[in-house]
């Protein structure tokens, strides 16, 4: 049977600009592998909003990552003061993953 290690789900959503100061932030606390996912549509407490192909206004962007419970916590602490003033939405989960000394 394959072993899997338990580890720590992070997607952060942040508009589109902010994505190279989430990344910078990974590095900092030794996440070394992230995935950019584009997001067309969405809606939350401010309402409905679209993403804007010719100004690129309303570009949403999910940054996912997999990372140890120790990275996971320095990671929140430095994303922590920038949620509320970006407007970022950030949710941690627990998965198992194969290989798990890679992450």
């Amino acid at each position: 049977m394959v072993q899997t290690a338990p580890r720590k789900r992070i997607e952060i959503l942040v508009d589109t600009p902010l994505v190279p100061r989430i990344v910078s932030k990974l590095k900092a606390v030794d996440i070394s592998g992230w995935s950019v996912i584009h997001v067309d549509s969405g809606g939350g407490r401010a309402g409905e909003w679209q993403h804007d192909d010719v100004t690129g206004a309303s570009a949403k962007t999910i940054v996912l990552a997999i990372a140890s419970d120790t990275k996971t916590q320095q990671l929140i602490d430095a994303i922590a003061p920038l949620l509320d003033s970006y407007g970022m939405l950030l949710t941690v989960g627990d998965v198992q993953v194969v290989r798990g000394e890679r992450f």
